[in-house]
């Protein structure tokens, strides 16, 4: 506990254009992905179909995913629910079928591999339209979410500091998305909550570093802008690593052992911890220096004549 009582002297933005080259090859790296292969989006956007099955003993996902993929299913997400022995399952919309065919296809497939010893106990069709709608909101939320986060660092520190925020968030989010389109992983729902998250941690981790540049331009009355940032970054990195690494525990743990039904979402976070630890040092207050961000923006000017309203 030594190490994080000691303040440390690291020169953060010295190394600023490092980090702006780094940043910039990401965001290059995602959108060049968005634009070419895009997202593997889940039946949540893209319309499918769900079907729930009840097994007399405890079944092996393997065996389902290989009973599927040898009959033409080879897309098909299989996940256990709730237990060992309910199996759910995701089928993406086919042109030469329907809903029913398919759900009736897949129950015949694996009531033939189980032997009989299965049960259909739910169906449930997930139209385009839904999914059109849930893309439409999903963006919208996205949108608010930025809009509501530039007014309120805004009233709260300085429009250059809002901006860099915003910058920061945009960056996060950018990054942990073209992660998912580069690995191709599945993109669902619960991915777009991750992603609302990791923009509520990255904005709690900014503010602290703001705050403390804040404080830092009232109080320290030597140095430059750049010394009393890198100050202000030092001093809240004991806090800022602790955070993340105590996080992070959890999300490992989530992913590793929680189960493929959170796999995704507890991936999304790990990506956005990361990347939302590094934007928050290396990013918002950069991107606030670029912009004039100064002292005299903080400075606590005293009203004429208060010393002599002070006087009995």
């Amino acid at each position: 506990m030594e190490l994080f009582k000691k303040t440390t002297h690291i020169d953060f933005l010295g190394k600023r254009k490092i980090a702006y080259v780094f940043s910039l090859v990401l965001i290059l790296i995602s959108l060049g992905s968005l634009a070419t292969r895009g997202l593997n989006l889940g039946i949540d956007f893209t319309g499918g179909t769900l079907v729930e099955l009840g097994y007399a003993e405890d079944v092996e996902l393997a065996g389902v995913r290989q009973a599927l993929a040898d009959n033409g299913y080879d897309g098909a997400v299989v996940l256990h629910f709730g237990t060992s022995r309910d199996v759910l399952i995701r089928i993406a919309p086919r042109a030469d079928a329907s809903s029913a065919d398919l759900s009736t296809e897949v129950f015949r497939i694996l009531q033939k591999v189980a032997g009989g010893e299965v049960e259909i106990r739910r169906v449930e069709f997930v139209g385009p339209q839904v999914g059109d709608e849930l893309t439409e909101a999903g963006g919208l939320a996205l949108l608010y979410a930025l809009l509501g986060i530039l007014i309120y660092v805004g009233f709260r520190f300085q429009l250059r500091m809002a901006a860099g925020a915003i910058a920061a968030l945009v960056h996060d989010v950018l990054i942990t998305v073209g992660v998912f389109s580069v690995a191709q992983v599945g993109f669902d729902l619960s991915v777009l909550a991750a992603v609302l998250a990791v923009i509520g941690y990255s904005l709690n981790d900014t503010i602290v570093v703001f705050d403390r540049i804040r404080e830092n331009f009232r109080k320290v009355r030597k140095g430059g802008t750049l010394e009393v940032m890198n100050t202000s970054l030092n001093q809240t990195l004991a806090r800022t690593l602790m955070t993340s690494a105590t996080t992070l525990l959890v999300l490992t743990a989530l992913f590793l052992v929680g189960g493929e039904v959170i796999h995704s979402f507890a991936f999304a976070l790990i990506i956005g911890v990361l990347i939302g630890t590094y934007s928050s040092i290396y990013v918002a207050s950069p991107v606030a220096h670029i912009l004039g961000i100064s002292r005299a923006d903080f400075v606590m000017v005293k009203k004429e004549g208060a010393e002599l309203s002070d006087l009995p």
